[in-house]
């Protein structure tokens, strides 16, 4: 089966990263929804790392807000939602549940190294899973970097154990502050054919 080019626009062509949200509220179920979708993406081993805090109130956002660099302030303080896109760096004890090879679990719980590269590259890939997914639920996400991960962690993570990656506000754009979209590089700018 091959998307038809109305998903293609809604994921890639027409999607752009929104400059400003409209009052409409992302609900709950909404949210649970897009990670049913995300839960689903591959990673390797099946190891899904990552794990998302879902800031929905204003009193979160506030205490998101001094770990924000100067630019994210607006862009995260007027979404409905803000995840923050961490990963759990000991995954490896759920691989129980999650990946049945016998002595999986040792291989990261032997290698602090190897653990930690492949939570990060396997949460950054799930948290590009949340960006696809909102845009297929209908749902617009602004990804960023930009601000402190300590203080994340501290404020947010600390009782998990998580570590954070990355930050996603999702909403619904307010079409009217669009902007066109940036360049991209060509196929022969970025690709090599081996």
């Amino acid at each position: 089966m091959v998307l038809e080019d109305a998903g293609l626009d809604l994921l890639f062509r027409a999607a752009r990263t929104p400059a400003a949200w409209n009052d409409s509220p992302v609900t709950e179920e909404t949210l649970q929804r897009l990670y049913d979708l995300v839960r689903l993406g591959p990673t390797s081993g099946n190891c899904c790392p990552a794990r998302f805090v879902f800031l929905r109130t204003h009193d979160s956002r506030e205490r998101l807000r001094p770990a924000l660099s100067e630019g994210n302030v607006a862009r995260v303080m007027s979404a409905p939602v803000t995840v923050i896109v961490a990963y759990d760096p000991l995954f490896f004890d759920r691989m129980d549940v999650l990946n049945p090879t016998p002595g999986v679990r040792s291989w990261f719980a032997a290698d602090v190294g190897l653990a930690e590269e492949t939570a990060v590259r396997n949460s950054t890939l799930q948290g590009g899973y949340l960006i696809m997914a909102a845009r297929a639920l209908g749902l617009d996400a602004l990804p960023m970097s930009g601000f402190d991960s300590l203080m994340v962690e501290e404020t947010f993570l600390q009782a998990h154990g998580w570590r954070a990656n990355f930050l996603v506000s999702l909403g619904y754009a307010d079409h009217a502050f669009d902007t066109p979209r940036a360049p991209r590089l060509e196929f022969d700018d970025a690709c090599v054919m081996a």
